[in-house]
């Protein structure tokens, strides 16, 4: 595992509709790959970043905010650090061990329906680049 300097509070964007106690672990298939089946529940430190998440989360539920609470360790997520962005700007996180709901976050930073467009956008764009790959 990689140094974490990191002690949260952690947040994860998803469309599922979660209780306070359940626990979110890996064996889901990726929001950006939907081909591939992840190793790992990830997680940042920024509520706005899992709000992105939760806004381009596969599903039809309304998008959600959760703060979360890893049961075990953690690593920086390489898909973003040094790989997109040196360091870790974003305070993403990846963990094998499940993370747990703590509270439901209502009050997120939302994006405008051009913001979300222009995600979705990046999106195409990193699917169809076979060198994009996810590290999972």
């Amino acid at each position: 595992m990689s140094t974490v300097l990191d002690d949260g509070p952690f947040f994860h964007g998803t469309k599922a509709d979660l209780r306070v106690g359940d626990l979110l672990t890996a064996g889901f298939r990726s929001n950006y790959r939907p081909e591939i089946v992840m190793n790992h529940i990830y997680f940042t430190a920024l509520v706005g970043g899992a709000g992105l998440a939760a806004e381009l989360a596969a599903g039809d539920g309304a998008p959600r905010v959760y703060a979360v609470e890893p049961t075990g360790e953690f690593e920086n997520d390489p898909n973003v650090t040094d790989k997109k962005f040196p360091g870790n700007p974003t305070r993403s996180y990846r963990s094998t061990e499940p993370v747990r709901v703590t509270s439901e976050i209502t009050d997120w930073p939302r994006l405008s329906p051009d913001e979300l467009q222009a995600w979705r956008d990046r999106l195409a764009v990193m699917r169809a680049d076979e060198r994009d790959e996810i590290i999972n």
